[in-house]
C-alpha cells in the first residue's frame, strides 16, 4: 500500500482544497492529512481560523479522499510522521516548492502540486471584506 500526506490548515474549505486532496490521494492507496491545530496556527504562523481545529477535521474526514485526519503541531513533526505512519509520498501545494526537499533523505518523494490558481482562503477572505 502506498501512503501519501499532506499539511495544512484547511479552515473555509473550498474546491481549491478538495483539487489538491484528489491529486494527493491519486498519487497513492491511502491518505493522510496533518490538520494544522489552533494553537499551531496562532502561534507559529499568526493566521487565526474561522473553523476550530474539530470542525475542520470533521470537515475533512467527510471527505472521500482521505483516509486519515492528524494534528499538525510542530513544523518539525514532518520527519517523524513520515516514519510513523510509513509515508511513501509527502505532498505540498507548489507555493512551497523546495522547502520541503530535506523530506526525500527520510525515505519520501516529495512532489509540489500547482495550486488552483483562482481559488485561496485568503482570497475569500479579502472579497467578503471586514463587513461580511
Amino acid at each position: 500500500m502506498k501512503r501519501v500526506i499532506t499539511y495544512g490548515t484547511f479552515d473555509l474549505l473550498h474546491y481549491g482544497h478538495i483539487n489538491l486532496l484528489q491529486r494527493a490521494k491519486a498519487l497513492g492507496d491511502y491518505l493522510v492529512v496533518a490538520l494544522s491545530t489552533d494553537e499551531f496556527n496562532w502561534n507559529e504562523k499568526q493566521k487565526k481560523c474561522y473553523f476550530s481545529y474539530e470542525e475542520r477535521k470533521r470537515l475533512l474526514e467527510a471527505i472521500r479522499y482521505v483516509d486519515l485526519v492528524i494534528p499538525e503541531e510542530s513544523w518539525e513533526q514532518k520527519k517523524t510522521d513520515i516514519h510513523e505512519y510509513h509515508i511513501d509520498t509527502f505532498v505540498m501545494g507548489d507555493d512551497w516548492k523546495g522547502k520541503f526537499d530535506f523530506l526525500e533523505k527520510e525515505g519520501a518523494e516529495v512532489v509540489y502540486l500547482p495550486r488552483t490558481p483562482e481559488i485561496s482562503t485568503t482570497r475569500i477572505k479579502e472579497d467578503l471584506g471586514p463587513d461580511s
